[in-house]
């Protein structure tokens, strides 16, 4: 198993008292798979990807990547937002290097490596333009690319089109899963959109909250490659209905108020 959580949980001391963000969590995630976790806001998702990359120890439990413990460890996983947090004073090309400059590779080297993905992947002629100058989608897709190139066998990506628009999104989620069959990556994605989780997924992790935790998981049965159309079909539309049923019935009244 590429990736294997075991009892993870999460406790915070707070002056009232203790809040427990997520209950024992265990998850396993095969090499090459993309997962999705989908939920209500506060069910723990954000959590646990810290949790994953390192950013947040666990109360109990370990994260474990190619069966090594590595529990706190910063750096073993790739970890995008869903703000792009591109730095407004580097070109897309000098952004797009920059994890691969963290990592200890030299300039021309890490350069030499960008440029062909950038043609490749719709950013081909914005080498030198600066963040400011690009649409949110672009923005978003020289992100990915920073995120992708640092070697992490392990991508985590959270919300990352969130913010765009609607056409916008289903142009980046189409491109998405270009890139995860160029790279062969290890996708772990949070989303609050039960289609988008659906077309892009191979499994679904459906979280509830109070405290935050997995109450199903779900294979999902379509074949790839998906078309936008698919959408529309039976398979789709049973999936996405039992997906809102088990979201509507573990939220609490003043919630859905």
């Amino acid at each position: 198993m590429k990736l294997r959580l075991d009892d993870v949980s999460v406790t915070f001391q707070l002056p009232g008292g203790s809040h427990q963000a997520l209950s024992p969590v265990s998850l396993a995630v095969p090499e090459g798979r993309f997962i999705s976790l989908i939920g209500p806001s506060g069910c723990g998702k954000s959590t646990l990807f810290n949790v994953i990359a390192g950013l947040q120890p666990p109360t109990t439990g370990q994260v474990r990547l190619d069966g090594e413990d590595i529990t706190g460890a910063i750096g073993r996983v790739g970890y995008m937002l869903q703000k792009d947090l591109l730095l407004p004073w580097r070109t897309v090309l000098d952004n797009v290097v920059l994890g691969m400059e963290i990592q200890g590779w030299p300039a021309k080297e890490s350069r030499a490596r960008a440029r062909p993905y950038l043609h490749r992947y719709g950013l081909g002629g914005f080498e030198d333009r600066f963040p400011a100058t690009l649409s949110g989608g672009m923005r978003q897709r020289a992100a990915l690319l920073r995120t992708l190139l640092i070697d992490s066998d392990v991508i985590l990506l959270d919300e990352p089109f969130g913010a765009l628009d609607a056409q916008t999104r289903a142009r980046m989620q189409e491109w998405l899963l270009q890139l995860w069959a160029d790279f062969g990556k290890t996708v772990v994605f949070v989303t609050h959109d039960i289609d988008e989780a659906i077309f892009l997924s191979d499994t679904i992790h459906v979280m509830a909250t109070r405290p935050g935790r997995i109450i199903e998981t779900i294979d999902v049965p379509l074949s790839r490659p998906r078309p936008a159309s698919i959408s529309t079909t039976s398979g789709f539309t049973a999936l996405k209905q039992h997906c809102i049923e088990l979201l509507h019935q573990d939220q609490p009244l003043e919630d859905a108020a």
